[in-house]
């Protein structure tokens, strides 16, 4: 039997015990190039322990909703950040962590121009562009040891729309 999810709207808030929202809203830090272009600093806090900071180019296959999943996994040894290539938002599924496995998924999609920075140790599911071209740059941890752990679940999960 699997679980229904409904997505939720993300706001760096909602989203804030699980990473960060990066987005161009708010003021930014400061005009550079002559004048052309606002630079909005700092707005995710990358950690990557001993290793040092990885740029990946991925291509990931669309999804429609509903969407099934049944697999979560978690990079203990660093963050991990997702940029979409195109100006499409995403789905973005995470759970909190029970005692070293994942509590509840939660879905949220993100909006055009957003990209997310999990934290260390969040349990999220895999890259799920909903449209747009699936090309992504991903900033993660490149070093020694196993910064990937997976977990299957025991009941599919399927997220879908809210529907009011």
């Amino acid at each position: 039997m699997s679980v229904e999810i409904q997505i939720q709207p993300i706001t760096a808030e909602n989203f804030a015990p699980y990473g960060d929202l990066i987005d161009c809203t708010g003021d930014f830090d400061m005009i550079i190039n002559l004048g052309k272009c606002e630079r909005y600093h700092d707005r995710a806090q990358m950690d990557f322990g001993t290793g040092r900071a990885g740029l990946s180019l991925f291509n990931a296959e669309i999804r429609t909703l509903p969407y099934e999943f049944d697999l979560v996994e978690r990079h203990p040894l660093g963050s991990q950040a997702f940029i979409p290539m195109s100006n499409d938002g995403f789905l973005v599924i995470v759970a909190p962590d029970d005692n070293g496995t994942p509590g509840t998924p939660i879905a949220f999609e993100t909006q055009a121009g957003q990209a997310i920075n999990f934290h260390k140790g969040t349990w999220h599911g895999v890259l799920t562009p909903l449209s747009g071209s699936g090309q992504f740059a991903v900033v993660d941890r490149i070093g020694d040891g196993n910064n990937l752990e997976e977990f299957p679940l025991s009941n599919p999960h399927v997220v879908v729309r809210d529907k009011t």
